[in-house]
């Protein structure tokens, strides 16, 4: 069925959950720093997995997996672990003469390829190890960041492995799940030493894989990960690299406030073809108070240079994939305990920058985001992009980039996830919205040529040519659900469309539009859910593609004009300072009242009264005090469950929480003095309180609330 309102500049979807944004959003890409001290996770908003982080002397160096898509094994850059800039890929294509890593012959590397990296520094080389499926250890070393890095193949069953130059001159690569190894590897990166690999933890211990080896003040500590039953991340440690380690839990259920996203299922026992029927995938149920292994989880810590420790973990968002979260480090007993004290084991999603104290001197920092998404040419080169990579390894032959606008040669294929020479880009969250304009006047008989979420289940938006006849053409892999309609131009002829996807990434839904004249948007197919998954090990993915349903090289198409617009990356309007609001529960709906009585409680849905309105004062750096419209403060008394909110009349005794930026116009209270968040539970009938350590994965527990402005 064709929707055929008019969709003007964004769909109402897009701003349906959005937050509040300035009017120049549309250039703005998600930052995590918010520029007064402050950073807001997920440093990236965009798919960034198993990340690994290095330290030499004043910068920092963030390595992630890529997968199947090249270039591949990313390297980032920064000065303060918050502001990110593209460094470097380890390789341009994958230099195995492997049918499967060029999706030739039928054959391809879905939720294969490299992954796991880890990254190190040592005697002025830089390394970063990783494993390719089926081809064993990888190594990749320069002494420049930016490249060119020289391959190592190491071969050897070592994987999702951390690394450790020690101090005697040896190396070692701790690897293994459950059952933890540790082999020596050849200094010149040859491969493992042969009779070297021994087990250092034993099966039984709790301990899991994703694997960071450190040595500090002399012991030897691991990160790790496990994810049965369910997700958490370990730290071990020893005098000794060959053991014997004791482990401690260092983090556990931070979510954010992100429960579980539905996965893709496919039928047990079997092996569903990528490309296949779509109704043989489902998608699984969706149970929003549970953790899964979706917490935050495998990554490296770093210690700054300030001296302070911090780690960097991923964490799933939903059908965006894995990101990273960056996470103060509290030493206690002698473990690197992820979180505050007060509060060890969780972390808050807004916290003061490294370097950065509260109430101190805020730095002058250079804002960035690690890449520009709109466009495809690099610095007026013939190069694309860093952010823009290739499904499987390219024919160069069949692409080529002129004057900003990229052609692709349709290619024999039946399928999208099948389509040789698809270039793909990360989505990016919490909503954003993709377009592209489309020449479609070099295409053939046969030829597919579009926009498409390439994923499992996959979907596009695109033109199809059959004989001479332009069709567009939506289609849903899941539902296996094609939606076609005619091409009319005003001349008749078409010579060009435009494409975008609409994407609200946090709540796991999209859908396509197009145009013929690059102005008024008509949506096409239904919105569709989104999910992530375990078959590919990517979120969702832009894709261009072109080609060819008879089994033959077809025409091109050629794209220009790409752009991708975020109308929630400026974030400076979502705390309300000077605003008076109502501050509702999102447990129960009810707002918080200022009670004669003297405590913070709740009261009915519908109560408007004064003593509901508070008004947001600025206290710098994200820091607020709340006064009700009768003058008096919140003030906490007391620590704990008896650390009851109350008032004073006082503005100087005012209780100063940090805000905690949850988008949406949903927040938390943070003390700056236990580092535990303000709530009230929904179910026992108490007042509110300083004793949350965190939200639940859906955000009902009583210490996630919801700001709404007061009419005027």
């Amino acid at each position: 069925m064709l929707f055929s309102h008019t969709v003007q500049k964004y769909s109402v979807l897009t701003f349906l959950l959005c937050c509040t944004v300035a009017s120049h959003s549309q250039s703005v890409s998600w930052s995590a720093d918010n520029g007064n001290g402050t950073f807001t996770n997920p440093l990236f908003y965009d798919e960034f997995s198993d990340p690994d982080v290095l330290r030499v002397g004043d910068d920092y160096y963030l390595a992630g997996t890529t997968m199947h898509a090249v270039p591949g094994l990313v390297v980032l850059h920064s000065r303060d672990l918050v502001n990110w800039q593209f460094a470097s890929y380890c390789f341009d294509r994958f230099d195995f003469p492997d049918d499967r890593f060029a999706l030739k012959n039928g054959q391809e590397i879905y939720g294969q390829g490299i992954w796991a990296p880890c990254i190190r520094y040592h005697n002025g080389t830089f390394y970063v190890f990783s494993n390719v499926n089926g081809k064993g250890l990888q190594c990749y070393t320069s002494n420049d960041i930016h490249g060119p890095w020289k391959h190592h193949n190491m071969q050897g069953n070592i994987y999702d492995l951390g690394v450790l130059f020690d101090d005697d001159g040896k190396i070692y690569a701790i690897h293994g799940y459950g059952t933890v190894k540790c082999t020596e590897l050849k200094a010149d990166m040859s491969g493992p030493v042969d009779g070297t690999e021994r087990v250092i933890i034993p099966e039984g211990n709790g301990v899991g894989e994703g694997h960071h080896m450190y040595k500090i003040d002399g012991m030897y500590y691991l990160i790790s990960t496990d994810y049965q039953p369910n997700g958490r991340t370990l730290c071990s440690r020893s005098k000794s690299i060959w053991g014997p380690y004791e482990t401690r839990v260092i983090t556990a259920d931070e979510t954010y406030g992100y429960h579980a996203a539905r996965l893709t299922q496919v039928p047990r026992g079997t092996k569903p073809r990528i490309g296949e029927d779509g109704t043989r995938f489902t998608l699984g149920s969706l149970d929003v108070d549970a953790t899964a292994c979706s917490n935050a989880h495998q990554g490296g810590i770093v210690q700054y240079a300030d001296g302070s420790w911090w780690a960097l973990f991923m964490q799933d968002f939903h059908s965006i994939g894995r990101t990273v979260c960056l996470m103060p480090i509290t030493w206690e007993d002698g473990w690197p305990m992820i979180g505050l004290k007060g509060n060890l084991g969780r972390a808050p999603r807004t916290w003061y920058k490294p370097g950065t104290a509260p109430s101190g001197a805020v730095a002058e920092a250079v804002v960035c985001a690690p890449y520009s998404r709109s466009g495809f040419q690099a610095d007026g080169s013939q190069r694309l992009k860093p952010i823009w990579q290739w499904n499987h390894n390219p024919d160069d032959r069949l692409w080529s980039l002129r004057d900003g606008k990229l052609r692709l040669n349709a290619m024999p294929a039946d399928q999208l996830m099948w389509a040789r020479n698809t270039l793909t880009q990360r989505v990016i969250g919490p909503q954003s919205v993709a377009t592209v304009e489309m020449a479609v006047g070099g295409m053939k008989d046969g030829d597919v040529c579009g926009l498409g979420n390439i994923n499992v289940p996959c979907s596009w938006i695109g033109v199809t040519k059959d004989d001479t006849r332009l069709h567009l053409r939506c289609f849903e892999q899941l539902t296996n659900d094609t939606v076609t309609v005619g091409i009319e131009a005003t001349d008749g002829k078409v010579r060009k469309v435009w494409l975008r996807m609409v994407g609200d990434y946090d709540n796991d839904r999209a859908h396509y539009e197009y145009s013929l004249n690059g102005e008024q948007f008509h949506q096409l197919g239904r919105e569709m859910p989104l999910s992530y998954q375990l078959i590919t090990f990517q979120g969702s993915r832009h894709a261009l593609f072109a080609f060819n349903t008879k089994g033959r090289k077809g025409g091109y198409a050629e794209f220009s004009h790409f752009t991708v617009e975020e109308p929630c990356a400026d974030r400076s309007r979502n705390i309300p300072y000077g605003r008076t609001i109502r501050i509702v529960n999102k447990a129960t709906g009810r707002p918080a009242i200022a009670t004669k009585h003297g405590l913070l409680y709740d009261t009915r849905v519908d109560d408007k009264s004064p003593l509901t309105q508070f008004v947001v004062e600025d206290r710098g750096q994200g820091r607020v005090a709340l006064r009700c419209s009768d003058g008096r403060y919140l003030k906490v008394y007391g620590d704990g469950l008896p650390g009851d909110v109350r008032f004073t009349s006082s503005a100087d005794d005012a209780e100063v929480f940090l805000w905690q930026d949850y988008l949406g116009h949903d927040f938390m209270l943070l003390s700056l003095r236990n580092h535990r968040y303000m709530g009230k539970s929904p179910t026992t009938g108490s007042p509110y309180s300083m004793d949350f350590t965190g939200p639940d994965p859906a955000r009902r527990n009583g210490s996630v609330l919801q700001w709404e402005e007061t009419e005027k």
